[in-house]
């Protein structure tokens, strides 16, 4: 964070995948972007976005285009959704049960050839961080990335799991030199 500027971090989940019943975390599928009234609702209640930057994914960069279709905003690569490995591409039924876990487990439970939560988090994290550089920033990216922020705000990466993240919904961060993070809003959508 600037060392002498408040920051507001808006961060916006993608609108519904088009995953086909398929685990899709850098599986790079299409948004649909067709429900044009909360689209339009959604940057209502965001107003001016300030810096935009987005996943490099096609979702959040046709989501972000919808949203505001005169930008070009920056894609980051460390706003990816986390990578599930060979999971990812399998269809919802395919997917191994890994039984009870505690969050602590959760958080570092790797599929194979993939990333746990807390490899997310370790990558996203530091980015989260430079962006905060004062003003407002409007990052558009995946249910992953929203819960890194919540558990950069948190202190805390296990909590940051029990956060639902719907397809476009907003998730307002805010930081003050010297004070930390604050959480102003989770999982809010247009009604």
């Amino acid at each position: 964070m600037g060392a002498d500027a408040a920051t507001e971090l808006i961060l916006i989940r993608h609108a519904p995948a088009l995953t086909g019943g398929r685990l899709c975390g850098r599986t790079d599928v299409p948004a649909d972007c067709s429900d044009t009234t909360r689209i339009a609702a959604l940057r209502a209640a965001i107003g001016a976005p300030g810096r935009i930057v987005t996943s490099p994914a096609l979702r959040c960069r046709q989501t972000a285009a919808a949203l505001w279709p005169a930008t070009t905003p920056e894609a980051d690569p460390a706003l990816w959704e986390q990578d599930f490995g060979v999971w990812d591409g399998m269809a919802a039924g395919g997917i191994p049960d890994l039984g009870p876990l505690s969050p602590d487990d959760l958080v570092r439970h790797r599929p194979p050839e993939g990333e746990s939560f807390s490899d997310l988090c370790a990558r996203t994290l530091p980015a989260l961080t430079r962006l905060a550089d004062g003003g407002r920033v409007t990052i558009v990216a995946h249910a992953g990335t929203v819960r890194a922020a919540l558990a950069l705000a948190l202190g805390a990466v296990p909590p940051a799991l029990a956060f639902e993240v719907a397809p476009l919904s907003l998730t307002q961060l805010r930081a003050a030199p010297g004070a930390g993070w604050s959480i102003g809003a989770v999982n809010w959508g247009p009604a």
